[in-house]
């Protein structure tokens, strides 16, 4: 796959399909990977060039070497309301997407994010508006405390320590996905784990996880950006999240002005195949309100 130097690091980057740029932001710890080909491939057919990448400190995109305060002291000054110390926030994330559009010659790209990249995604459209043409925020939040503390299960499915084996891998996905997948949507038990087997392999990196959480945990409340944004947004959302749960993407599509929101009946914190339809018919509907 190719690479592309932005904001002082090199990101991995595929391209899929051709048509409007569509960009695609995967979440805390996960590879590019974990945007399914056959996903990708699918909203390419509905006329979008989709981009999807590693984020900075996962697979094969630059690593940094900042250190992240331990994962337990974070939470527990963040719930606190106390500072968090981090080597860099989602507006640096968001800078890096946007390097990556530049870098790819798009002025202005269709953006697609799903739990922490629907939080850099959102940041993105923020901070550099010009490079949005619509907005797709998935199973994320607007970065207040109250609408984003998990149910405690789903936290210490998320938490579990790093594996050793691409076996282990395999095993605390399958749990995590346990915990917070869709219960009332059929899922692959044999492809989450063939992923995550995979993820391993390509690219095993438990201190870009610690960093990820360190920027999330730092980079506060979005909600007066998200009140003053004015791109066609939608929120899409699963009614059986118990990590974000469902009221964070309530909360995301009030602040929105004109945003539309979709709650996925059944959806957990992952994006089952059963819900694939919905998503991408949603994903397409709202990037016709705005052309690249």
């Amino acid at each position: 796959m190719p690479r592309a130097s932005t904001n002082g690091i090199e990101i991995e980057y595929e391209v899929i399909g051709e048509g409007e740029p569509l960009v695609l932001i995967m979440g805390i710890g996960a590879q590019l990977i974990y945007w399914n080909d056959d996903f990708c491939r699918a909203i390419a057919d509905r006329g979008f060039s989709v981009i999807r990448f590693d984020n900075r400190d996962v697979g094969l995109s630059t690593k940094l070497t900042g250190r992240a305060p331990p994962l337990p002291s974070m939470l527990s000054r963040w719930l606190i309301g106390l500072p968090i110390a981090a080597p860099y926030r989602l507006e640096d994330m968001a800078a890096d997407t946007a390097g990556l559009l530049d870098a790819l010659g798009h002025r202005r790209a269709h953006v697609v994010g799903a739990s922490m990249g629907g939080m850099i995604a959102q940041t993105l459209a923020i901070r550099h508006p010009d490079k949005v043409a619509s907005l797709c925020s998935i199973m994320s939040t607007p970065g207040s405390r109250r609408h984003s503390i998990p149910r405690p299960d789903a936290l210490a499915a998320l938490m579990q320590a790093a594996p050793t084996t691409a076996d282990e891998a395999a095993e605390r996905a399958e749990h995590f996905y346990r915990i917070c997948g869709s219960k009332g949507l059929a899922r692959d038990v044999g492809e989450i784990r063939e992923r995550a087997s995979r993820a391993f392999e390509r690219c095993h990196y438990p201190a870009g996880f610690a960093r990820h959480m360190a920027a999330i945990l730092a980079s506060g409340d979005r909600r007066r950006g998200l009140r003053a944004l004015h791109k066609p947004t939608v929120v899409i959302h699963g009614s059986d999240d118990p990590l974000i749960l469902p009221r964070a993407g309530r909360a995301t599509a009030a602040l929105v002005p004109g945003a539309r929101l979709q709650i996925v009946r059944g959806m957990g914190h992952d994006l089952p195949r059963a819900a694939w339809p919905r998503i991408i018919d949603a994903i397409a509907s709202n990037a016709a309100r705005a052309r690249c």
